[in-house]
Order: structure tokens, then C-alpha cells, then sequence
């Protein structure tokens, strides 16, 4: 097979979540650790970092992985889903695994592969590990890919957890209180490894806490420490935000600039801030200047994209991949502090996800472009229309993402904003 027909076949022939939703769901580890122990468990060959949260994660790890790479070790990253390329999955010090690569490594492992049945992203994440193995990185930051204890990535024993926060999404599989995500969650943490928690939440802080306890496992719960205000220049040039961000209340980071244009962003960069204190306390000397820089680079390091991307201007247009209840908020919060004269919403989102809540937050003075994402787990459009018409949101049916949006920038004002969202699979169909 060629790499096209390699990426065919992995999609076809493997249950993929992201695509086809809860049939592709396995809540175990059995198969992941079948595929891993005839690659001679991989995962053992390179130091870890475990990341999950319901939102964040993704900002996380690639603000992770371009501090470690810049300070000069072999970095791995895993992160899913990806936007356009599959490849996008797995890189080495920002670089996406080689075609040739994937294409050998399915070739040889096929019948495996057929005898296990693994899914899409159980057998992902081992070719992650061999890949890792095989480059040589010295350590590794793994994103988790729905929950934390029942993911495939949770056979590592990683240097450090990082648990963003906790918000309502995949309720039906981990469960419909924050109480019970928590403890999906809380299931990364390993005995004796340090944990940081990015947010703190009454309803969740006893379950990190007891976890943590039982585990033996040093906790930090990074918002009780550090803090970040944003600064707004008077030559803000729309390429970079920043933030003073400080430590036990003094300043640490003055003018950080931050290429993530997304708000919530203060929230991670507090996590990550912890992140590298506690890595700094098992050796690795990451020193602030260190920090500073490589969160300055981290989409020219990492290629991270989909973040408060703006994808034009007149009108200001732009997407984000917030797709859950506490996503969203922040996405909301940021397009009212936006300077626009009229809202114009493309959006779309997959079938399994719980929306009256979320269709309960959307503005009703908006126009709104209903859009189906081009995967089978997609929303059908007018079954969207209908639902938001309930919740009092206006708009028209369009056959696809990309016309959707160019009817908005059509129908838009230069003066209005026009948003791309609701799904990570909409905003992989513009960016």
C-alpha cells in the first residue's frame, strides 16, 4: 500500500471515535497492551508526560512539547484528532511522522492488527510509542484522548500528570457529574508522580485530593499558586496576546507574548507554569527565560493550529475548536469582548453530543449557518436548524462547512465577525 491507501485503510477497516463515535468506543486497556507487548512495550524507552482535561489539553501539551524541544531534547508529541493530516498525530520535535513510516509500519503489523481488532486510536497510540522508540526522544508528552483512566495512553508511567480541568462532555462515558469525570480523569495519576491540576472546581477538588492521596502522589492545584492578567498594548498587531503572569503573587513572566490568541489561554499557560515548576523539581532545569521563549514559538515549533485561528479579515473571521459546554463559555466570552457590529455563527456538530445546553448559551441576535462536519458522526444540518430554532437561534441550512462560511463573509459586513466553530471536525474544513 502507498500512504493513501494506508490512511484508507486505517479508516475503514478500524472503529474510529472521532468519526463514527461510541461504537468505537473500548473501555479497557486489553487491546493496547496486547499491540504493545509484541513491540516489546515501547512506552518504557522514553520519559513521559501525561496530559487530560476536558478542555485545554491540546494548548497544554504542544506549549509542553516546544519548551522541552527548544531546551534541547528529543520531544515527542502525541495529540489527537488531527485537523487535516493524520500525521499531525505524532511529531518529533514538531515534525510529523514520515508517510514511509506509517505506511511500513501498518504493512508489518496488519496481521496483528487483524488478529486483535484493536481501534483507530488503540493501535495510534502504539505506533506513537514504536515511532518515539525508534527516533530516540528522551521524553515524550502524551495527550489523552477521552478521559484519562480507561484511555489507551494510560499504560505509561509518566515523570509527571497534568489534569487541565473538568467540564461536562462525553457524558456517556464518563459520566453526568463533574464528580464522576473528575474520577475518569484522576485516573492518570500514578503512584508517587507528581500531579498538576490546572483549575480548581469545589465539585472536583476532593476527588483530585483523595486520588492524589491514595496514590501517594504530590499535588498542585496550579490556580492557587499562579495567576495571569492579560495586557492590552496600543500596538497590538493581532499576532500575539500578553499576559503578566505571577507566582505566590509576584511577578514571574512580565509581557509574556502568547502567538495563541484565544483568551482562555491565561488558564494554561497557569498550568503550564506549574508543569514546569514541578518537572524543574525532578531535575530538568527549565529556567523562565526558557519558558518565555518557547511559549512565544509555539506554533512555529509545534504547528499547532484551530485556537482562535483568524482565518481572514473584513470581515474578521475566525475559528476555534471549543466544542464542549466550558469550551464554548470561553469561545462566548471572548466574541462578546471582540469589537464587531453583527454576529454571523457557522456552525456544526457531531450526533452523539448533549446540545441544549450548549444551543441555551448561543446568542439569539446572531445569524446562524448550520453546517454539517464531513464525517459520519456529523450532525445532519436541518436536524440542527430544528434543534436551535427551540432554543430561539435563526438561520439557514448550507450544504457544507465551506459554504456555509463563504455565505457568511458574503452576507457580512466588514465591520461584523463572522465565527467558524462548534466542532473540531467544522474547523478542520477551513484552516
Amino acid at each position: 500500500m502507498n500512504y493513501l491507501e494506508t490512511i484508507d485503510y486505517l479508516f475503514a477497516q478500524l472503529p474510529m471515535f472521532h468519526r463514527v463515535g461510541a461504537s468505537a468506543y473500548k473501555a479497557d486497556l486489553s487491546n493496547t497492551v496486547a499491540l504493545c507487548n509484541v513491540l516489546d512495550n515501547p512506552q518504557n524507552a522514553f520519559k513521559t508526560i501525561h496530559v487530560t482535561g476536558t478542555n485545554g489539553k491540546g494548548s497544554v501539551s504542544h506549549m509542553l512539547a516546544s519548551i522541552l524541544q527548544t531546551k534541547g531534547l528529543n520531544t515527542g508529541l502525541y495529540t489527537s484528532p488531527h485537523l487535516k493530516d493524520f500525521r499531525e498525530r505524532i511529531r518529533v520535535n514538531g515534525k510529523m511522522i514520515t508517510k514511509s513510516y506509517v505506511t511500513r509500519f501498518i504493512e508489518k503489523y496488519q496481521p496483528l492488527v487483524e488478529k486483535i481488532q484493536p481501534s483507530f486510536f488503540e493501535l495510534t497510540v502504539a505506533m506513537a510509542f514504536q515511532y518515539f522508540r525508534e527516533k530516540k526522544v528522551d521524553i515524550a508528552v502524551i495527550e489523552v484522548g477521552l478521559g484519562g483512566r480507561l484511555d489507551s495512553t494510560n499504560i505509561i508511567h509518566p515523570l509527571l500528570s497534568v489534569i487541565t480541568n473538568v467540564s461536562f462532555d462525553h457524558i456517556q462515558f464518563l459520566g453526568n457529574t463533574l464528580e464522576h469525570i473528575a474520577m475518569e480523569k484522576a485516573g492518570i495519576i500514578k503512584p508517587g508522580i507528581p500531579v498538576v491540576i490546572g483549575e480548581t472546581r469545589d465539585e472536583t477538588r476532593k476527588v483530585f485530593i483523595q486520588k492524589a492521596a491514595e496514590c501517594n502522589a504530590p499535588i498542585l492545584f496550579a490556580d492557587t499558586r499562579y495567576s495571569a492578567a492579560r495586557v492590552i498594548k496600543s500596538n497590538q498587531n493581532f499576532k500575539h496576546q500578553y499576559f503578566q503572569v505571577y507566582r505566590d503573587g509576584r511577578p514571574l513572566f512580565p509581557n509574556l507574548s502568547v502567538p495563541l490568541l484565544g483568551l482562555y489561554q491565561k488558564k494554561n499557560i497557569i498550568t503550564v507554569t506549574g508543569a514546569c515548576d514541578l518537572l524543574n523539581e525532578q531535575g530538568l532545569n527549565i529556567n523562565p527565560e526558557t519558558i518565555r521563549s518557547d511559549i512565544a514559538h509555539v506554533i512555529k515549533n509545534t504547528g499547532f493550529a484551530g485556537r482562535w485561528q483568524i482565518l481572514g479579515r473584513n470581515p474578521l473571521t475566525i475559528c476555534d475548536t471549543g466544542h464542549n459546554e466550558g469550551g464554548l463559555k470561553e469561545v462566548l466570552i471572548q466574541i462578546s469582548e471582540t469589537p464587531h457590529h453583527h454576529l454571523h455563527l457557522v456552525i456544526g456538530f457531531v450526533n452523539d453530543k448533549h446540545l441544549d445546553p450548549i444551543l441555551k448559551m448561543l446568542p439569539v441576535n446572531a445569524t446562524y449557518y448550520f453546517c454539517k462536519p464531513n464525517i459520519p458522526r456529523g450532525l445532519d444540518a436541518t436536524e440542527l436548524q430544528e434543534k436551535a430554532h427551540r432554543a430561539g437561534l435563526s438561520g439557514e441550512v448550507y450544504p457544507s462547512v465551506i459554504t456555509a462560511m463563504k455565505s457568511a463573509r458574503t452576507n457580512a459586513g466588514k465591520t461584523d465577525l463572522v465565527f467558524v466553530g462548534g466542532s473540531t471536525f467544522v474547523v478542520a474544513e477551513v484552516v
